[in-house]
């Protein structure tokens, strides 16, 4: 799992002044707003005895912990303990990571990592978004698997006249002409030639007079950490999708989307849009939950690939890069209790770095360096 990169863990109508878990890079997150309406992404780990903020209240911007009261501002200091005497100092200890969040395409990012501002990586662009002929839908789904094997299978467009069929592909054609691919350090894209099925039901119904191409442009891509782009361009318009995948653990991937469309713009047509993105869903799930090994080899030379692998091989080549960079949720990011397979992760905020006084003041310890491992 990369760290150091924007993650969107939430969808912004879903943040509110009710504290939410939110899992990523198997650690838990309390997300809130405060009184003036910004996120707030604090670690959900008091750190007097384990309780959830999660579980807990708000007093104005602070958020109280259910167990025994403490309290903690968006900085993640703690600035009250109920049980103490008056004349009793907060321990210096008494804090937890805050990670920076901002706002963006209806989503609230988080950046899980501790690099200063000026080097962090750029947050995906989605210029849809801001786009008045494009509507927009939301979908989640839950599947067990690692979410790079989730990422790849989207930007895979060999995978679709098989595990998709005639809803989404045509095997009868399952020929990829070649592609170029677009890369930059952070993201890649590549207009790729399938031919397409007869679409049906009420998209099909509606596109009968149009002539049906013998090839359509599919644009796939990939944006570090965990973004996949998909557009399809269908005979009666646009459908764009942006597959976030949140790696809940290194089995399991919330997936969250983002679909586009500027074509039957109504709310009438949501509902149809969700049933298709779900469709697709439902047709990878098993596949990717299937595959084996679950996760991604770190060697190239491990997995055989062939012409049509560009967008993955590209994506494999650039986090071998990042992971020598350090940027990657190794051992030292795991903290093991004593129990049996208790493990949380603790990914180290930029207030680790950006106050060296503090270099000690944290109960759960975490590697701060970019060095490699």
């Amino acid at each position: 799992m990369l760290k150091n990169f924007w993650y969107a863990v939430e969808f912004a109508d879903r943040v509110d002044r009710t504290p939410r878990r939110v899992t990523c890079l198997g650690q838990d997150f309390v997300l809130y707003r405060t009184e003036s309406g910004a996120a707030v992404c604090l670690s959900d780990l008091c750190v007097h005895r384990g309780g959830a903020l999660s579980m807990g209240s708000l007093t104005g911007d602070h958020i109280t912990c259910p167990y025994h009261g403490w309290q903690y501002g968006t900085d993640g200091a703690c600035v009250r303990i109920p049980a103490n005497a008056e004349e009793r100092t907060i321990p210096r200890k008494a804090r937890v990571d805050a990670y920076p969040t901002t706002e963006r395409y209806g989503m609230v990012w988080a950046f899980l990592g501790d690099l200063p501002e000026a080097e962090r990586p750029p947050i995906p662009v989605i210029p849809e978004h801001d786009d008045a002929s494009f509507t927009a839908v939301q979908y989640e789904m839950v599947v067990d698997a690692n979410y790079e094997r989730t990422l790849e299978n989207v930007v895979d467009a060999a995978h679709t006249p098989f595990v998709h069929g005639t809803s989404f592909g045509n095997p009868a054609k399952p020929q990829i002409p070649d592609f170029g691919v677009r890369q930059t350090d952070w993201s890649a894209e590549a207009d790729i030639l399938l031919s397409p099925p007869p679409p049906k039901g009420l998209w099909g119904l509606l596109s009968r007079r149009r002539p049906r191409p013998e090839y359509v442009t599919v644009t796939n891509g990939w944006y570090l950490p965990n973004v996949v782009k998909l557009h399809v361009r269908l005979p009666i318009g646009d459908l764009i999708l942006y597959d976030f995948n949140i790696p809940l653990s290194q089995e399991r991937t919330l997936i969250k989307i983002l679909g586009y469309r500027n074509f039957f713009t109504g709310s009438w047509a949501d509902g149809n849009t969700r049933q298709r993105i779900e469709k697709i869903l439902l047709q990878d799930r098993p596949i990717v939950e299937s595959q084996r090994p679950e996760l991604l080899p770190f060697d190239l030379s491990d997995e055989l690939h062939v012409r049509s692998d560009a967008l993955q091989v590209a994506y494999r080549r650039r986090r071998a890069q990042l992971r020598k960079q350090g940027w990657w949720v190794g051992d030292d990011d795991i903290v093991t209790g004593d129990a049996p397979r208790r493990t949380a992760t603790v990914i180290a905020s930029p207030a680790r770095r950006d106050n060296p006084e503090l270099a000690s003041a944290w109960v759960h310890k975490a590697r701060t360096g970019g060095e490699p491992r």
